[in-house]
């Protein structure tokens, strides 16, 4: 097997922010559990355009035994993914951290106030640069389904995490959400949740980190309906 300059991730550095992946026109990152990852070798070319775009130094060049590039495999690579070669399309990442390319679409009709990747509770990382004098969003993972205006009313200008209870460690969600309030500044928080009993979790649990922190923020909290009304400020 050749030796020759390919992609290298620190793991350590990498935030899991996402600023490599529209850089990279093979589309050979991806966001895989919170992390940047080289998904396959032969989709990397080496020459490290997304090099510039890490804001935490996590990507270098090095050179290793790895298969020669395939352009060829990068055009079916990007035609599964539904990109062109020029890395034109927005990236999408869901929930677990796996990405994918997005459709097509009228971006300006239903424009986007999402500011930060990852946005799961259990995935943002605790010293994540954005959380710095951010008004700070805390959603269930229900909220944003249920009501329409999520975007422009609850997500604009903040920094966002979500989470359910639920199906999560509830204890991990206080223990992490208090240890991001604790060391970073947090200038207010603001919650939305919906009217259902495990919501009620959510909110104690915001409460009780809040108060585990040691700090004095402002707290809001919004609750919504199942027919996606609000209903009360707590």
């Amino acid at each position: 097997m050749p030796v020759r300059d390919i992609i290298e991730i620190d793991e350590e550095k990498c935030n899991g922010c996402g600023e490599c992946i529209p850089n990279c026109a093979e589309g050979s990152l991806q966001i895989v559990d919170g992390k940047a990852r080289l998904v396959r070798d032969d989709l990397c070319d080496g020459l490290g355009a997304c090099l510039g775009h890490c804001p935490q130094g996590a990507l270098r060049i090095i050179k290793r035994e790895a298969p020669d590039f395939d352009e060829e495999v990068v055009e079916e690579h990007l035609a599964q993914l539904g990109q062109c070669s020029g890395g034109c399309s927005p990236v999408v990442v869901d929930a677990t951290g796996h990405s994918g390319i997005a459709e097509k679409i009228d971006a300006s009709a239903v424009p986007s106030a999402l500011r930060q990747w990852p946005i799961a509770l259990r995935l943002v990382p605790v010293k994540a640069p954005y959380f710095q004098n951010a008004d700070l969003l805390v959603t269930a993972d229900c909220v944003p389904f249920a009501y329409g205006n999520f975007h422009q009313e609850f997500l604009r200008d903040k920094v966002m995490v979500f989470g359910c209870p639920k199906f999560d460690d509830a204890r991990g969600y206080l223990d992490k959400l208090a240890e991001i309030i604790k060391v970073n500044t947090i200038k207010s928080i603001t919650l939305a949740i919906m009217e259902v009993p495990c919501c009620s979790g959510l909110q104690r649990i915001v409460e009780l980190a809040l108060k585990a922190s040691g700090k004095s923020i402002p707290l809001h909290c919004t609750v919504i309906t199942v027919r996606g009304e609000k209903t009360a400020h707590a």
